[in-house]
């Protein structure tokens, strides 16, 4: 193969149909049929004499040629529209409609002030909010179901920083801890919380699963202790509602205490145990990145977390 003869057109669907991992959403991004996107994609298979792309029940797999090849292909693009397409966005012209998934508190915390800078600086923009069930948003991103997805996902933040060839991006925005926390006239309240009182208990447990175990219990099998867990919900205003009216006591991460809207009946109390950081990230679909007014959403996030939030230091984006 000559680089000379090879049709760079080619290239540009090799690129749409890595970032959608699907000839459908692929072959609709490029304004182009499927079956001229699977015939691109046999002549570029044929040219670089590599399968590239591998059928599967949920749409192509890459080679490992082909993951080779991406970044290079993807960043050559990139610059190639950068400088054919030099950016001219004016933001209060801006006609877009973002489906973003956060939990209740996640929302109930950022979203009065994301509404308040869309009313001030970009009229043109809708914001329409899915229930996160799960945190592994991944799926939803890749089918386009959501432009963003804000919250906890540990498992995906952890394997995104080391994998390569995805097409989901993420962002840190904030990093804080868990605390224990009960009615402010609860029996614990009353003094320094020890471990024996905690596991004695009954818990309280936000899972958006159902699933009646979470970080806490993996923390205390590993020192050779449980509780029980006598409610899941899955809301952190109903967790707030619940725990300020019973003996139950819960466990949340500290800064959304104040989304339960009941902080004037709570009260925390450091854990008896080490748990890990919780991180806020934001998730993000590359086909959605290389848009300016996805781009403007993005800044105004990172606006609020560097101002609601203690400085955790730089964030890096994957």
């Amino acid at each position: 193969m000559s680089f000379l003869t090879l049709d760079l057109n080619l290239l540009r669907v090799f690129d749409a149909v890595m970032t959608e991992q699907n000839l459908t959403r692929a072959a609709g991004h490029l304004a182009m049929t499927q079956p001229a996107v699977s015939n691109a994609i046999k002549r570029l298979r044929e040219s670089l004499g590599d399968e590239l792309l591998i059928r599967t029940a949920y749409g192509v797999k890459p080679t490992p040629r082909a993951e080779a090849l991406w970044p290079a292909v993807r960043q050559a693009l990139a610059a190639l529209e950068a400088a054919v397409m030099p950016e001219t966005f004016d933001v209060s012209k801006a006609q877009a409609t973002f489906r973003m998934a956060m939990a209740d508190a996640t929302a109930a915390l950022w979203l009065p002030s994301l509404m308040r800078s869309i009313e001030r600086e970009a009229p043109g923009v809708n914001i329409r909010m899915v229930p996160l069930t799960t945190r592994e948003p991944r799926p939803m991103l890749l089918r386009g179901d959501i432009d963003l997805a804000v919250g906890f996902f540990p498992g995906v933040a952890a394997q995104l920083s080391y994998e390569t060839g995805s097409p989901i991006r993420h962002e840190r925005l904030y990093s804080g801890v868990y605390v224990c926390v009960m009615r402010k006239d609860h029996p614990l309240a009353k003094e320094k919380l020890d471990l024996d009182a905690y596991c004695k208990a009954n818990h309280l447990l936000v899972s958006f699963s159902g699933r009646a175990h979470g970080l806490v219990d993996e923390a205390l099998a590993q020192i050779g202790r449980e509780r029980r867990i006598l409610l899941t919900v899955n809301q952190f205003f109903t967790a707030g509602r619940v725990v300020a009216n019973s003996d139950l006591i819960t466990v949340l991460p500290k800064h959304l205490m104040v989304s339960t809207g009941m902080t004037d009946a709570l009260v925390w109390r450091e854990l008896p145990f080490q748990l890990p950081a919780v991180h806020l990230d934001m998730l993000w679909h590359e086909r959605d990145g290389r848009s300016p007014a996805h781009r403007w959403l993005r800044k105004n996030l990172e606006s609020m977390a560097e101002s609601a939030s203690p400085k955790t230091g730089a964030r890096k984006v994957v």
